[in-house]
């Protein structure tokens, strides 16, 4: 693939998904930060339908960290994986409360330190509440990467550096966007859309597909 199809697949994406953002309701860094933990293996509609009413009770890190784990599963647990969950919130909100005032870290290395937060979450507190430059891989960005030809790794953080290496460093958080964007609504894990896909001309997956086809 080259810096034409690059670009295209840039131009394509940002013309076709131009309001691409996180689908998480929040109004600060820690709302965010909750909203992202429950999101594990959740769906963001569920979370919201979750947060709506939370956040109504509790939303800074000194409220969560008054709580207990059971206390706050009780709240949240029309979540997947509520209780550990619950533990991990609990948690992350004393320590923000001890080690850092109160307030969300903005450095991924902190961030990773958190009960719960791994590089993606991390990376989406830092692309979505902070506005630095990240590329969360998520299931979709790491199967519509590979799909396409963007990426060529079975390892989540060899994706996020090719990502990394081929765009420009401005574009990062909103092709992170783009692609869950196309992932939940075209490039779907079972049965992609690809023949209404606005990518196929330069998609790696389509392109071979079409191959096969033709030797049949």
């Amino acid at each position: 693939m080259t810096e034409n199809n690059y670009k295209r697949i840039l131009e394509k994406l940002a013309a076709e998904y131009p309001e691409a953002k996180t689908e998480l309701n929040f109004t600060t860094p820690f709302e965010l930060l909750v909203a992202t933990i429950l999101s594990a293996q959740t769906t963001d509609r569920q979370v919201n339908k979750v947060t709506a009413v939370l956040f109504k009770k509790y939303n800074t890190a000194e409220d969560f960290a008054r709580l207990t784990p059971a206390e706050l599963a009780e709240e949240i647990k029309s979540i997947g994986l509520y209780r550990n969950k619950s533990k991990f919130i609990v948690e992350t909100s004393k320590i923000i409360m001890e080690e850092y005032g109160g307030e969300v870290p903005a450095i991924r290395e902190e961030l990773m330190k958190l009960p719960g937060v791994g590089r993606k979450t991390a990376n989406v507190i830092l692309s979505s509440a902070f506005n630095k430059a990240a590329i969360a891989v998520d299931t979709h960005v790491f199967r519509v990467a590979n799909r396409i030809g963007l990426a060529d790794s079975d390892n989540v953080l060899e994706v996020e550096k090719q990502l990394m290496e081929k765009f420009p460093e401005d574009l990062w958080s909103k092709l992170h966007h783009w692609l869950i964007f196309h992932g939940r609504r075209v490039c779907k894990a079972r049965n992609p859309a690809c023949d209404s896909c606005v990518l196929r001309e330069d998609c790696l997956y389509y392109n071979k597909r079409g191959e096969l086809n033709e030797k049949k």
